[in-house]
């Protein structure tokens, strides 16, 4: 272990669960039938992202006719490893490494890298859950959402200690979702999954008083509101093809991580923490290199433009306070730019993660610049002269304070 992490229990706070071809279809498939996400072999290319080829395996949410139920290749959600950049990627399960869908396979490569445990995330229903909106009838969705998250404390139960499972949320049934907050918190999930852009899918904004009860429901259990990037609304375009796959992808990664600011911003200037003050938020695979420039410019604004006249509850609270008493970020790539957050921010509500086993991991492999977790760890740290307290925080006791870890 590299001499940073020596004698820490490292928390990667942003890590991916492959789904089983079979999550749905057991549970489900003889009451819905095809109805359920099922995965089928792709016989067309699919222009979303230029991914999907004839002969790989495609999730389909719905019965497969359009290209709007055709997800992303089951591939490219396990490229960590893999012997070519995006677009290539594994066509079929059996082509992934297996620790991208099974659990104790899972362990053995965080024994390997280095890590004790992972914040996992789904990836057939969408990092916010709005995957599960193509199902269209309402008791399919209830259906569908109640076994993926049966699935996921399933998969965890490998080792609940160190893999920590999150909640799966509808947001779009309010009632449904106070109910699987209640149901899987009290079964050790440690997170809910949200949207920051509710208006979106035609319903209350953030801020609105109508959220209040699954506010309060997170804070009772002491779970935060998980942000991760792309659970907003928004389009991931590849945009002029004459750049190339590689740069227009890595531009539009690029340009799509900072929608977290919209969230950043948005529960800011909700008043949510105020009235919540038990309730936390984390932004997820968005790094923190630009939380300190948002909240400059909050502030900013909100001097110049007479916001704590219009809000007087917001009087005595800067956009920095709020951060620092309610909202999380996280950082992977970063090194330089970490130690100026820390210096910004404070060093304790940012953690560390990996991403893995996605494109953008801290994973090696063949075509990628990324190490092991902990030499990366070493890399990025071990010039930077923080204070070992500060490295104890980032990369484990803010994420196990705040997910419960022991």
């Amino acid at each position: 272990m590299g001499k940073v992490a020596t004698g820490l229990k490292v928390i990667d706070v942003d890590a991916h669960i492959v789904e089983p071809y079979d999550v749905w279809t057991s549970a489900l498939g003889q009451k819905w039938g095809a109805r359920v996400p099922h995965v089928e072999r792709a016989t067309r290319t699919n222009d979303f992202l230029l991914l999907t080829r004839p002969g790989d395996d495609v999730w389909v949410m719905g019965d497969g006719h359009s290209d709007d139920e055709l997800s992303v290749p089951v591939g490219c959600h396990a490229t960590a490893g893999w012997s070519e950049p995006l677009p290539s990627h594994p066509p079929t399960m059996d082509q992934m490494h297996p620790s991208a869908y099974d659990p104790g396979a899972r362990l053995r490569r965080m024994d390997e890298y280095g890590l004790y445990a992972q914040v996992l995330y789904p990836n057939v229903g969408g990092f916010g859950n709005a995957g599960f909106l193509a199902l269209g009838d309402p008791d399919l969705k209830r259906d569908c959402v109640r076994v993926f998250n049966d699935f996921m404390h399933d998969w965890c139960s490998e080792d609940p200690d160190r893999l920590i499972p999150l909640i799966s949320t509808p947001f779009w049934d309010l009632e449904f979702a106070l109910d699987e907050v209640e149901r899987c918190a009290g079964r050790g999930h440690r997170g809910i999954l949200f949207t920051w852009t509710p208006e979106a899918y035609g319903l209350p904004y953030l801020a609105d008083p109508f959220w209040d009860p699954l506010w309060e429901r997170c804070a009772a259990h002491e779970i935060p509101v998980n942000f991760h990037v792309g659970s907003g609304s928004f389009e991931l375009k590849l945009g002029y093809r004459g750049n190339g796959f590689q740069v227009n992808y890595a531009r539009a990664v690029t340009a799509g991580t900072l929608s977290n600011a919209h969230a950043l911003t948005e529960v800011i200037s909700s008043g949510i923490t105020l009235r919540h003050p038990r309730l936390k938020f984390v932004l997820v695979e968005s790094g923190v290199g630009w939380v300190p420039f948002v909240l400059d410019m909050m502030l900013w604004m909100w001097q110049n433009s007479g916001v704590y006249q219009e809000r007087p509850e917001l009087a005595g609270h800067s956009p920095l306070d709020i951060f620092r008493e309610s909202i999380y970020s996280t950082f992977w790539f970063e090194d330089v730019s970490v130690k100026a957050a820390v210096q910004a921010l404070g060093d304790d509500h940012i953690m560390f993660e990996t991403d893995y086993p996605h494109s953008t991991s801290v994973a090696p492999g063949p075509n990628v610049a990324a190490k092991n977790p902990i030499d990366h760890i070493e890399d990025r740290f071990g010039g930077l002269t923080l204070p070992d307290d500060s490295v104890r925080k980032l990369l484990h006791a803010n994420a196990a304070a705040l997910y419960h870890i022991a």
